[in-house]
């Protein structure tokens, strides 16, 4: 190992230290991507639109390529934006969870969204079609807070191994057979939604433009 000085690019990320705290950005990758594709001129937080697409990549359809051109199109307009971790002493463990009830139209499965926090930073997050079909709102619900747990708990370990101890980890899951949560961050990784849910979850995920 050698010292190269402030690190401000790494696999394909890009770092900005400043005194208030961390910006991480694709800003580079996402122009690369753009001029690969031929669409200079037309991330997190379109986790749920590039896993549907996914799923058909192995044969995709015209339909298909016109969203992921909306994809690419989206991605032009927000180059800028990445994640802030902000500096505090807030170190606190949190996890938000939530699903879309028989959301696939080919096979009924729902799909599983969740994020965790420490402090105020977005630490992980993912979007998953969920292997069994749910017979009801609150089994989804339970599959997608169980997968929330499953990364907390291994997150709990691997941070008491730094001597970060927690005695509760709260899970946030919208459901009223459960634990309804006025404000669902998970939402944004299961479904789609209006313009301005979307830059409010956005917003409070830490994602926001970088000059």
């Amino acid at each position: 190992m050698s010292m190269m000085g402030e690190l401000n690019f790494f696999l394909g990320l890009q770092i900005k230290q400043c005194q208030e705290g961390i910006y991480i950005s694709q800003s580079k990758y996402t122009k690369e991507l753009l001029k690969k594709f031929g669409i200079e001129e037309g991330r997190p937080y379109i986790l749920h639109v590039v896993c549907l697409c996914a799923r058909f990549q192995s044969n995709p359809k015209e339909s298909h390529m016109s969203v992921v051109k909306r994809i690419f199109r989206y991605l032009k307009g927000t180059i800028q934006y990445g994640l802030f971790y902000p500096k505090n002493e807030k170190f606190s463990l949190k996890g938000y969870s939530d699903s879309d009830y028989a959301g696939n139209i080919d096979d009924r499965k729902s799909t599983s969204g969740s994020c965790q926090f420490l402090g105020d930073c977005l630490v992980s997050w993912f979007s998953k079609k969920q292997n069994c079909v749910s017979l009801s709102t609150a089994e989804a619900e339970y599959i997608s807070s169980a997968f929330c747990c499953t990364q907390l708990l291994w997150m709990k370990q691997t941070l008491a191994d730094y001597n970060c101890s927690f005695e509760s980890v709260p899970i946030f899951c919208d459901n009223i057979s459960a634990i309804t949560s006025q404000d669902q961050l998970a939402d944004i990784f299961t479904k789609p939604l209006s313009s301005e849910t979307f830059a409010s979850i956005r917003a409070r995920l830490g994602i926001m433009h970088i000059e």
